[in-house]
């Protein structure tokens, strides 16, 4: 077994991780029928914690 496989972390302990230093998740997907794409759709998201030094982009929206 290698340092990798015996290693367990419980997922709260990685969500934590991931969110203090944050996500950016990306994909696409296309439906096409005979190879003609009929829809395509773009997927983009930045998932990070909000505190004092990242204040939230929505507080203004939100008041």
């Amino acid at each position: 077994m290698t340092l990798i496989e015996q290693r367990e972390i419980a997922l709260v302990d990685l969500l934590d991780r991931l969110l203090a230093g944050g996500v950016v998740i990306a994909g696409d997907i296309t439906l096409r029928i005979a190879d003609v794409d009929l829809v395509r759709i773009d997927l983009n998201a930045l998932i990070s914690s909000v505190n004092a030094r990242v204040p939230s982009p929505f507080t203004e929206v939100l008041s």
